[in-house]
């Protein structure tokens, strides 16, 4: 039998295949994911909540299953987490929010429902900014949440915890959203595989906001050390729902899995290293740029047309009139009833919102949809365009860039996140695979996007960057 160090490194698929034949059980794999949670997480603050009885419980439920003979889900028995801005019910359930440290999750969230469906066994609800609002690991909850590669840099967001726990080797893989970003800037700083569907394909259940803008820009997607483990996790989680929110996919999705193995021969690549002119680090250009041009040893056509949807800060203005204006939309209340109790970068974006004109909102909505005519149109002459995934590696905690590549950034919060929050407003599915390290051995990530309801081409060439450029034998110093 392996031993745990090497169960932890281990991939999901192969765990659920070792379920199944009973090599090991769904209670040892939880009592070793729970251990090394509990080992770590005072270094890395990766969990807001490490929900020990009730994982052992479910893990219970899993070996009895295949004690058994029942029919097995494609995760049986396999530990993961969820983000701290889902609800599963019996669990606390904060939104990275001091306003709701006590609150306790009556139900699960429509992600979380999918999630256990493939028998997966959560062990707990990981860290989050407030409301996922920036794209560092910072809340009012305790201390931020840090990279497992080094703990003075931030392991990025929101999707903080899920990034750090799965870079330590505590879960195969993990729950995380995308709003602007937050699945693939922590994968790409943290060095693992994150991918965001097309906006609609994971969708959430309505809520009191549906419809109160016609974009939407978030949804929940995988993390993970392995592109298969993320496929079959996306696989589960996407597709209609009776109750699911406006602008849901009306249709069940494709086979993920089987497209694993299409390869990229014959497509067509674009590579832009700064999307017309972005602030980025020299460094990541090398790398991300070397990254790029795997593809053509893998058989596909790469070059660089030129990608410029519009002046960067123009873009940037265009999604921040969307995202603060949802924040005041949701939590506006906030600033009345507990003002002591909110983030200052949160507060900021409540106030931005809320003092927001409706002739600027509009303008937002109106450039968003320019830029989904844009991109839908770049997309008729190629099948993928890559781009670095951030514009630096992980930074020390609180030292946001404010000049990158001798540039400066037109906000410090998103200057070095330029390349993920355009194809959250336009839509386009997109992931990030670990492309290579800085000099000083941070981890960098390329990003891939691909043309609208077309994950399977994006992880395609996720799984044949894999193959070409293996990564999972790189792990950090301080989780092996």
């Amino acid at each position: 039998m392996p031993t745990n160090n090497e169960l932890a490194w281990t991939p999901a698929h192969e765990l659920r295949e070792m379920v199944a034949s009973k090599q090991v059980s769904p209670v040892e794999l939880t009592e070793n994911a729970l251990e090394r949670a509990e080992r770590f997480n005072p270094a890395l603050n990766a969990f807001l909540t490490i929900a020990s009885d009730y994982a052992l419980d479910a893990a219970r439920a899993a070996e009895l299953a295949v004690m058994n003979g029942d029919d097995l889900g494609p995760l049986h028995g396999v530990p993961t987490s969820i983000k701290d801005m889902e609800a599963v019910a019996g669990l606390r359930h904060t939104d990275g929010s001091l306003v709701f440290s006590d609150r306790i999750a009556e139900t699960d969230a429509l992600a979380v429902e999918r999630i256990k469906s493939t028998g997966a066994v959560i062990i707990g609800k990981t860290n989050t900014p407030e409301y996922g609002h920036i794209g560092t690991g910072e809340n009012r909850l305790g201390d931020p949440c840090v990279n497992p590669w080094d703990p003075g840099r931030t392991s990025g967001a929101s999707s903080a915890g899920a990034g750090a726990s799965v870079a330590a080797g505590v879960t195969p893989l993990a729950q995380g959203s995308d709003g602007g970003g937050s699945i693939r800037i922590p994968s790409a700083l943290c060095g693992i595989y994150g991918i965001k569907a097309t906006q609609g394909r994971a969708p959430r259940r309505a809520s009191g906001l549906a419809g109160w803008n016609p974009i939407n820009t978030s949804s929940a997607g995988p993390m993970a050390r392995d592109v298969r483990d993320a496929a079959i996790m996306l696989q589960a989680m996407s597709g209609p729902s009776p109750d699911a929110e406006p602008g849901t996919i009306d249709e069940e999705p494709p086979d993920f899995v089987a497209a694993l193995d299409r390869g990229v021969r014959g497509l067509r690549i674009a590579w832009s290293h700064d999307l017309g002119g972005v602030p980025v680090d020299p460094g990541v250009v090398k790398v991300t740029g070397a990254a790029a041009q795997v593809f053509s040893e893998l058989g596909a056509t790469v070059d660089e047309p030129g990608f410029r949807a519009d002046d960067p800060e123009a873009v940037l203005e265009a999604f921040f009139g969307v995202f603060r204006s949802k924040a005041f939309a949701q939590n506006g209340w906030m600033l009345e009833q507990h003002p002591d109790l909110v983030t200052d970068y949160y507060r900021l974006g409540i106030e931005r919102g809320r003092d927001m004109s409706t002739e600027t909102l509009i303008m937002a909505q109106a450039r968003i949809m320019k830029y989904r005519s844009y991109v839908g149109d770049f997309f008729e002459n190629y099948d993928l365009l890559l781009t670095p995934t951030t514009a630096v590696p992980a930074f020390p905690i609180g030292n946001e860039p404010e000049e990158i590549g001798g540039m400066p950034v037109p906000d410090r919060r998103m200057g070095f996140t330029p390349f993920t929050y355009l194809f959250n407003m336009t839509g386009n599915p997109a992931a990030t695979v670990p492309a290579g390290f800085s000099e000083d051995g941070m981890p960098i990530g390329l990003h891939i996007i691909g043309r609208m309801r077309d994950e399977e081409t994006v992880l395609a060439a996720s799984a044949a960057f894999e193959q070409a450029r293996p990564w999972a034998q790189h792990r950090p110093a301080m989780a092996v």
